[in-house]
């Protein structure tokens, strides 16, 4: 078989076809949703497009890997958390939220990264055992860590609100005013 060569600077191109198979267009084989998992966690970049329309599918694919690893065992996502995601569509501040998510995520990565190149040298800090214990919340290192990332969340929130009441001068031009401050009956 002939296999496409990726082009620098190209995404990995995966079709989907109507029989609901993948098809890899670098490797011409058909891949499963285990092997797109392999390339997100390999940080390859790809792009899942329908066969016929070319409509782009990609996070329609990463939304059914999340729904499979939800489903799994070991979820990342609690109940309440699920219901208070989904009560942010359709509100005015879901455009915020999804960039909240993404920069806290980002810090996440961050630190977890920051937290693996401090265990490099130490050998034994790379297996699940060793893990376990550092990711323990009582262990000083990730109080400290865990206490600098929720710092970085709330600095985040902060410059979130900031930006919102600087922009307020956008609203200035609309015909209400302000309800004034209520004092407290006596």
């Amino acid at each position: 078989m002939v296999t496409r060569a990726k082009r620098v600077g190209e995404d990995r191109l995966i079709k989907k076809y109507p029989n609901r198979r993948l098809y890899d267009t670098q490797t011409s084989t058909y891949v499963t949703l285990a092997d797109i998992k392999g390339l997100v966690m390999g940080s390859e970049n790809f792009k899942v497009v329908d066969a016929k329309t070319d409509e782009d599918l990609t996070r329609n694919i990463l939304l059914q890997i999340i729904l499979e690893e939800e489903a799994g065992g070991a979820p990342v996502f609690s109940t309440q958390m699920l219901s208070q995601i989904i009560r942010f569509y359709g509100n005015s501040m879901q455009g915020l939220m999804g960039n909240y998510l993404e920069k806290t995520m980002q810090s996440f990565v961050d630190i977890h990264n920051k937290l693996g190149d401090q265990t490099k040298g130490l050998g034994a800090g790379s297996t699940p055992e060793a893990w376990s214990q550092m990711m323990n919340l009582k262990n000083p290192l990730m109080q400290g860590l865990m206490g600098n990332y929720m710092e970085q969340s709330k600095d985040l929130f902060v410059k979130m609100q900031e930006q919102l009441q600087g922009s307020q001068n956008l609203f200035g031009s609309f015909p209400f005013t302000p309800h004034p401050n209520k004092t407290e009956k006596e």
